[in-house]
């Protein structure tokens, strides 16, 4: 759909600013459009190039501004948060209509209070509390004095209203005049028509509770958008999972002595007692095995009353954060809390370790049951638009999420040509585990050293670990020209950076000179580079899926196929067929980010061949099983 004079007034319709609508790009919009008017929720699954930001927000801030509704828009990747400000700007601007905005992250990372930086996440929450109720910080009296909002913060978040902004710059205006931005970006949201935030906003109950007492809000007027909703359950259950270890308990009885609490002193040397008693006969220096919920409180209650303990904890951890910012103690209070818990949806497992060559007990409460967060959303929402390039099958994400009847799922193709990308299965390797053993590894290795010779320019390659990724470049650096790259987990965000800007680089120089044999990129399927990067055009050239990023047959692993069985009838899908497929879509999705890219996708396994794995790909994936991968690879990039 070009722009002409009908084609203006429908855009104007959706708030769609750009020129012309993409393939596939339409339908989309019209199915959001619909389920938002219908007060429906949608679970999409819309390749990489479909355009969803706009294809989503546009029609949903048009409802919400006729309609007196909010906006969420849920992202956990800072580049999508800058995808959404720019797409909200282009429509103010291309409309000149008068609605602001809101661009919060988490409220650790908005602080500007001096040494929080390596303070963890929840004991953040406790130290910024004890600030404000103790008038210790100023950008928070400077905000906020005598319970209202003082004259300089409205000044400041007036004229941030006048424009849609980044996260940092409400950071860098809040900043400016010694204001707490998280503050002055929960306070803008109060007037916002679309607030840009982590799922953590929306999904963890007490963060949402505080927020919309804040914001004065409630769910029953809120549009929300999931973007990238494929992370969503995994980041659910990692949300309700609580864990207990030695080193806590450790560090607990030294903040304890330190701020002479004797009496929580005592209660943690005896709860390190019941730790050691219930992982007493595990042998090894790894193992696991299930844990009883009565068993654990049993051994505690002989301690001393539950609740008295609890109490006693959370009581000496407000003197330690007193004094240091943090507190073990009440670390250690929140999992004995969150150990009642008769819910089925969890499984409780007891381990055993090392860390740092150091030996550790662990208690873990693991979350199954995503839905156990999403269902209070779903039920109170006015619509709830879920979305992903990767969120296949619909039905499944559905499920997991806990979507009721009002739902529609839809599932749209990839709107670039079928010629600009090619995709292999080459079936001679495997990495399934019991045929592991060095002439495999070295009969992959070489494969992916002619793939890698073949591809014209840089090129990605994604292991089911970085054990296995290193076993096989030793036999890849042998046979390659090319300079490899190897992702190290331990990189922070800077250095990620820096390094995928080194990467770049080299296809930069193969296009100056013909000589350069450009990179490899090696990294694991569950790694930092497996999504939310993106290298369009000659960056990349080609992606290589090596094996199947299947979870460990561990205990964890089990209950989640059992109870997904007894709930859905589909543990085995679910708990471990899709999740691995997905992550290998996710890989591959690196590479064919533009309707102009080209380049080629390799999945080495024989398993990707079996059509209980390859069922599990969007219908237009169209894999080709390939016996002579370099011919037509090279046949490919000559065409």
């Amino acid at each position: 759909m070009t722009e002409n004079k009908d084609s203006q007034d429908a855009f104007a319709q959706i708030l769609f600013p750009f020129d012309s609508i993409r393939s596939e790009q339409d339908a989309l919009i019209a199915k959001v459009s619909s389920c938002i008017a219908e007060k429906k929720h949608l679970v999409v699954h819309a390749p990489t190039g479909l355009g969803k930001t706009i294809a989503s927000l546009g029609p949903a801030l048009k409802y919400a501004i006729d309609n007196k509704k909010t906006v969420f828009f849920l992202t956990s990747r800072h580049t999508q948060h800058i995808i959404a400000v720019d797409t909200l700007k282009a429509i103010k601007e291309k409309f000149e209509i008068e609605f602001s905005s809101s661009d919060i992250i988490g409220k650790k990372h908005m602080c500007i209070f001096p040494g929080i930086e390596k303070m963890a996440s929840g004991e953040f929450a406790e130290y910024c509390r004890h600030l404000r109720e103790e008038d210790s910080c100023e950008f928070y009296i400077n905000f906020k004095k005598n319970n209202k909002i003082t004259v300089k913060a409205k000044k400041v978040a007036d004229e941030l209203k006048k424009t849609i902004n980044h996260t940092d710059r409400i950071i860098e205006a809040s900043a400016a005049d010694k204001l707490c931005p998280y503050e002055m970006a929960s306070f803008m949201g109060r007037d916002a028509k679309v607030i840009i935030a982590d799922y953590y906003y929306i999904f963890n109950p007490a963060v949402r509770d505080s927020f919309f007492r804040r914001i004065e809000k409630s769910l029953e007027d809120c549009i929300i958008i999931v973007d990238e909703a494929h992370n969503l359950p995994g980041r659910l259950r990692e949300l309700m999972t609580s864990n207990l270890t030695s080193f806590m308990l450790k560090r607990g009885i030294l903040e304890a002595k330190k701020l002479h609490q004797e009496t929580s002193m005592s209660y943690l040397v005896q709860l390190q007692d019941v730790m050691n008693s219930l992982s007493a006969g595990m042998k090894g220096e790894i193992g696991e095995k299930l844990a009883s919920r009565e068993d654990f409180l049993n051994k505690v209650k002989r301690i001393d009353d539950y609740e008295k303990i609890i109490e006693e904890l959370e009581i000496s951890a407000d003197h330690a954060r007193e004094r240091q910012r943090y507190s073990f103690m009440g670390s250690i209070a929140k999992f004995l809390e969150s150990w009642t818990t008769e819910n089925e949806g969890f499984v409780r497992i007891m381990s055993i370790g090392k860390f740092m060559d150091e030996p550790y007990v662990k208690l873990s409460l693991k979350c199954l049951d995503p839905s156990l967060v999403t269902k209070e959303i779903v039920q109170d929402a006015h619509s709830v638009i879920c979305m992903s390039g990767t969120l296949t099958p619909t039905e499944m994400y559905a499920d997991l999420l806990g979507f009721d009847a009002r739902t529609e799922k839809a599932e749209f193709t990839s709107p670039f040509s079928k010629d600009n990308v090619l995709r292999l299965v080459v079936p001679d390797v495997t990495t399934k585990y019991t045929s592991r053993n060095e002439a495999q590894f070295a009969k992959i290795g070489k494969i992916c050293s002619e793939i890698a010779e073949s591809v014209p320019g840089n090129i990605a390659y994604f292991f089911p670990s970085y054990s296995m990724r290193d076993t096989i470049a030793k036999y890849m650096s042998k046979n390659v020209k090319k300079k490899i790259f190897s992702e190290d987990p331990r990189m922070n965000k800077q250095q990620r950076h820096e390094f995928l800007e080194k990467f770049k680089q080299m296809s930069v120089d193969k296009a100056k000179d013909k000589k350069n044999d450009s990179a490899i990129l090696l990294a694991a399927a569950t790694g930092s580079f497996g999504e939310g990067i993106d290298l369009p055009g000659d960056y990349l050239k080609g992606v290589v899926i090596v094996g199947l990023p299947l979870s460990p047959p561990d205990l964890e692993t089990n209950a989640l196929i059992q109870y997904y069985n007894k709930k859905y009838g589909k543990g085995w899908d679910y708990g471990y067929v899709f999740p691995a497929i997905t992550k290998c879509m996710q890989g591959a999705g690196r590479c064919i980010r533009t309707e102009t890219d080209r380049g080629i996708i390799a999945f080495l396994d024989e398993r990707f061949a079996w059509p209980h794995y390859s069922r599990c790909f969007p219908p237009d994936y169209n894999l080709k099983i390939s016996r002579d991968w370099t011919a037509d690879i090279e046949e490919f990039f000559k065409n």
